[in-house]
């Protein structure tokens, strides 16, 4: 760096006292959130910029964020949430291998209409009941004291879990999983038929329609070579229609776990940067 008497050289594209270009940082934590492994970071940023990274500097680059990450998964929340949707999410991550891993991630809206991410659990193999009870004791613990509708899938258990941690609470089940699970037991030709069939029962306008509906699903041809669907159904009756005694504007907002799909269809590098700007 040029020096003057004056002290006052001001340089344009590296600040002083700064070995790295501005973003370089976020580019090496976009990179490794992604689950590249070290070697792979410093075999890409050669390739990209023509230099030699350290694995010291990974290290010391990706360790910068853990306080802050910590500060945020422990961060008090409000004590009332009127919609809390919760789902796990199979993510890759990165330990001494890259796996598949399940993610619990908690996104609730607050009494202004806000979305925020109140936090994610890594599991260790499938999505359980029992590990969704412990996640929903520490929003418990971190503050939430009554939740007005809890949006989930139908994870045997999982209603249990929820009214177990707030007695008051609306469990929702999520149209989208419920219409999946139905689907997949059946076959692929006779989708044209059960799609419509199944959207009069959760797009019906009241309670009443939507058994109206699901009455009329049981026509001969389909009830006889898929009963497992009506069951299906049946079984999952008590959490699936609260929803249909609000008006569309809330409906479309509790019906399904969209608003954890949506944060799943963002990379994780972003995700790691919302967590970080929280």
């Amino acid at each position: 760096m040029p020096r003057d008497h004056n002290g006052d050289f001001e340089p344009c594209l590296v600040p002083k006292n700064a070995r790295r270009l501005a973003g370089f940082n976020d580019r090496i934590l976009s990179l490794y959130a992604r689950g590249m492994s070290v070697r792979d970071l410093r075999s890409h940023l050669a390739q990209i910029y023509g230099v030699e990274v350290s694995p010291d500097l990974i290290s010391k680059v990706t360790d910068a964020v853990v306080d802050e990450l910590v500060t945020w998964q422990n961060q008090p929340l409000d004590a009332v949430w009127p919609i809390i949707c919760i789902d796990a999410l199979r993510v890759k991550i990165r330990s001494d291998s890259v796996t598949s891993k399940p993610v619990y991630l908690a996104v609730g809206v607050d009494m202004d209409g806000r979305k925020d991410v109140l936090g994610l659990w890594t599991g260790a193999e499938g999505e359980g009941a029992t590990t969704w009870m412990a996640v929903l004791s520490e929003l418990r613990n971190r503050g939430i004291e009554d939740v007005c509708i809890v949006a989930c899938d139908g994870l045997k258990g999982l209603p249990d879990a929820v009214t177990a941690t707030w007695p008051k609470a609306t469990v929702q089940t999520c149209v989208i999983h419920l219409t999946r699970a139905s689907l997949t037991l059946s076959s692929v030709r006779d989708h044209p038929k059960l799609v419509p069939a199944l959207k009069a029962i959760h797009t019906a306008p009241t309670e009443q329609a939507a058994e109206q509906a699901l009455d009329a699903f049981e026509v001969p041809d389909l009830r006889e070579r898929y009963p497992a669907i009506v069951r299906t159904w049946r079984s999952a009756w008590t959490e699936f229609t609260p929803y249909l005694a609000f008006p569309p504007a809330i409906r479309t907002v509790v019906y399904s776990t969209n608003m954890v799909e949506s944060i799943n269809s963002r990379d994780s590098a972003a995700l790691l940067g919302y967590v970080v700007s929280r």
